[in-house]
Order: C-alpha cells, then structure tokens, then sequence
C-alpha cells in the first residue's frame, strides 16, 4: 500500500497545544515509547536518566534563535512584517542581505522600503529610525519570499538594530505569550543566534537535569542545525515523497563523529535531543564510507520518512509535533507510524500539553 499524507493526520485539540513552558523546565511529562513494542510509560522529564545507561551519549542542537520577526512601517504609514530567513552572503559579504518572508505579500513588490524604529513594533512614530529594508528580488517558489537589503542607520550596527527592533518569532499556534523570550532558548545555547525556530526538545533540559546526566556517566556532545521556518510548514502534496523538504545548514564537528564512533564501539546508545539532531547525525552519514563524516556549514534537505533507515540515532527525545508534518514522519520512521499513532492518542487522552512548550516523548 502507498504511503499517504493522511497517514499522518490526527485530531489535535485547540487546548491541548501549549501556549507557555512548564515550570521548572525539567517537570513538564514524558511519554516513553518503546519503539520495538509499542509499551508506553508516563513519566516526568526530569526522570529521563532512568532510561539512559552510562556511557550513553546525549547530542543536541546548540543553535540559538535569532530576533527574527521585525515589525515596521512602510513610507505610507501602513504595517509591514518581515521574517528574517538566512544571510544571503552570496550577494554580499557584508551580511546585510537576508532572504526574508514578508507580509503582507502583496504590497511588497521590488524596491519597497520598510523603516523599523528604536523600540520594534510598540515604538512611536517618532522614535528614531534604526533600521531601513529595500526588497531587491523575489524568491522563487516561495509565497512571500523576498530578498532584502538592511541597512543601519546612524551608528547603529546591523546585528544592534535587528536586536534593538526584533522579537524572537514564536510558532504561529502560540498566539499569546509574553513570558521571557529567554524561555524558547535552550539552556546549553551558543551565543550565536542563527535559527528561526528553536530546537523545542532540548527546552526540557536545566543545568541541575544536565550535572546530574553528567554524574550517571552519561556523555553530553553537541551539533548545529540553523532551524528554518519551514519547519512549521505542512506536507499539502497528497504523496509526502513529492514533499519538497526545506534546507538547512548544519554542523557536524570532528570531535562528535569520534564520539558516536566510541560509544557504538562500547555497545552504547547514542540519543538525539530532538528531530533536529537526528537530522544532523543521519546527514553526515556518508554511504560510500559506510561511516559518519565531519561536516562544516553544510547543507542538508534530508527527509526521513517510514522505509528509512537510521545509521547513527539509537533513541532520540523529541516532543509531539503537528499533524501531517515531516516531523511526524521523521518519528513514524523510527518508530513505526502505528506505534506513533497510537502513542499520539495515548497522550491526547491523558491531555498531555502538544507542540514547541508542551510534554516531550522518549523514544528508546
């Protein structure tokens, strides 16, 4: 039987999707799923290290995310938003051209200019302007893609006034947060912000889960994965192997392949912290070596569905994503999309919070 997208769909209620982290990080719930099995155990997330066996290595995503979502105004007067994308280097070193979403659309045609005022989208109109966007092209494929050129203004530099005028763009189902920022930041994040979206399962973690991880003999390493907006976005093709997965660069140090070489060499596991991760691992996996390879500023559009085969993730911790997502793809490939499934509604009938601040998903 052909593989649907339908396959993956299931009745998400408005309620259960979480609009705000638990409190402590580590005490939101855990569903363990035991992919060979299907047994199911509730637990809370701060009990992980009862599954994990020393020696085990942890490996997570470290990107930070970046005040992406700027709010300002065109000449006219009229509101115009813009998600900033990646850096489009190749058009200019400086790093002040962006690919961007823009809105509304429409009105944004080559040579728009947009002014952001000190203080973002609550600033008076007469704050001074710290920043001005002139959309340079179209994006090709993408509804509302431009290519824009910022441009400080005054003393300010391009990184002060994205951080001056930005905020960090939260999921389009949370609609109504305005708790600390902070609180969509993983604990262990570089200082570098590069994503659009946070790698959600490792918001779970708190230095005092992680010291204690670290005292059992679990090993900790990390890879980089910039989080793109796409990854919000839903397979609409009826045949997801049509499904144009979106690219993201990522980073895979030398020092991490040596370690998930070790702990396979010691009959250990080697856990992903999230999809993210998982994508990262499976993509420097390189078939004509038949082992893993260090990567730098690579890119992958890796897309992991049931039929897949996993090289180098043995368990991951993950959340629970939306319907008819590649994410759930992703978790039906490594657990079998019937166990996925009826883990998804196991949680639903416990009420379990859904989504980027809900209960996260132990997969062994």
């Amino acid at each position: 039987m052909s593989m649907r997208t339908d396959d993956f769909d299931y009745d998400l209620p408005d309620e259960l999707i979480a609009q705000a982290p638990m409190e402590p990080r580590d005490q939101c719930r855990l569903l363990v799923l035991h992919k060979d099995t299907g047994k199911m155990e509730h637990r809370t997330f701060c009990d992980v290290g009862d599954y994990l066996n020393p020696g085990d290595l942890l490996v997570a995503n470290r990107t930070r995310v970046l005040p992406a979502r700027l709010v300002g105004r065109k000449p006219t007067g009229g509101l115009a938003e813009t998600l900033l994308l990646r850096r489009r280097e190749d058009l200019d070193p400086l790093g002040q051209v962006w690919e961007c979403l823009v809105h509304p659309g429409k009105r944004l045609r080559q040579g728009a200019v947009i002014e952001y005022r000190a203080g973002g989208m609550l600033a008076a109109t007469t704050a001074p302007v710290v920043l001005v966007a002139e959309v340079l092209d179209f994006v090709e494929g993408s509804r509302g893609g431009r290519v824009v050129r910022f441009s400080p203004q005054g003393e300010w530099s391009l990184d002060e006034a994205i951080h001056e005028v930005g905020n960090v763009p939260l999921p389009p189902y949370i609609t109504d947060y305005k708790g600390d920022p902070e609180k969509y930041q993983t604990v262990y994040a570089m200082k570098e912000e590069h994503s659009a979206a946070a790698p959600t399962a490792g918001l779970h973690f708190t230095p005092q889960l992680m010291a204690s991880l670290r005292a059992q003999g679990i090993r900790w390493a990390e890879v980089e994965l910039e989080v793109g907006i796409d990854t919000f976005r839903l397979v609409e093709e009826d045949d997801p192997t049509k499904h144009v997965i979106h690219t993201e660069r990522y980073h895979v140090g030398p020092e991490v392949v040596e370690a998930v070489q070790a702990t396979h060499e010691a009959g250990k596991r080697v856990v992903a912290v999230g999809t993210t991760s998982v994508r990262s691992l499976e993509s420097a996996w390189d078939d004509a070596a038949g082992k893993m390879v260090a990567r730098k500023d690579a890119q992958t559009n890796l897309f992991l569905m049931p039929g897949s085969e996993f090289h180098v993730v043995d368990a991951m911790i993950t959340n629970f994503h939306v319907p008819r997502s590649t994410l759930m793809m992703l978790v039906s490939a490594f657990a079998t999309r019937e166990h996925i499934m009826a883990a998804y509604q196991e949680a639903i009938a416990r009420r379990y919070r859904m989504l980027s601040f809900g209960d996260a998903m132990l997969i062994l």
